[in-house]
């Protein structure tokens, strides 16, 4: 396994409420020393939340994308607040955002998006054993939920409206270990 480079310094060069942009001063173990800029985030990453309303049936949402500008579909998302664990935020954020609670959360696998630049690690959380509960959240207007079968992604996959990658990922991912659960009950059984 390679060595990581020696971080010699690091500033936050710019600041926004959600952004904090550092410049790092790294020196590589052959001994180049180089300068890297990166997006900071939250240090203890998001939810991103699949909520399975059967085994079959996925609940999407569709909401606001402001980096897109846009309206997109996707699936229930959200930052981890302090001292929370990511399954309590995956609840948090279901209960929030579509209306559910879960009594089975499981986190399956984390993400990360363009990771030479961004800090940023979603913990994919999967939700089963649905209830209906609702908390408040911040968003400023209702999200819808849509209601989608896990075998229809390929369709899923044709629509504007569908394209952020954690959300794609999760739900390919998702199929397949509920396909390898199901295959795995049936040869014990």
């Amino acid at each position: 396994m390679r060595q990581k480079p020696e971080i010699l310094s690091a500033e936050i060069v710019a600041k926004t409420r959600i952004f904090r942009v550092e410049q790092l001063e790294l020196c590589f173990s052959n001994g180049v020393r180089a300068s890297y800029e990166r997006l900071r985030s939250n240090p203890r990453g998001a939810v991103l939340v699949i909520p399975m309303l059967d085994d079959e049936t996925v609940l999407l949402i569709r909401e606001y994308a402001a980096g897109v500008h846009r309206y997109e579909l996707g699936l229930p998302k959200g930052r981890i607040e302090e001292d929370e664990p990511a399954e309590q935020a995956a609840n948090r954020e279901l209960m929030e955002e579509v209306g559910y609670g879960a009594r089975r959360l499981r986190t399956i696998a984390s993400l990360t998006v363009a990771p030479s630049y961004l800090s940023h690690v979603s913990h994919l959380v999967l939700a089963q054993d649905l209830y209906e509960q609702r908390l408040p959240g911040d968003e400023p207007e209702e999200i819808e939920v849509v209601p989608w079968k896990l075998q229809e992604i390929d369709r899923l996959l044709l629509r504007d409206d569908c394209t952020e990658a954690r959300s794609i990922a999760a739900l390919f991912m998702v199929r397949e270990l509920l396909a390898r659960e199901a295959r795995e009950n049936k040869e014990v059984s």
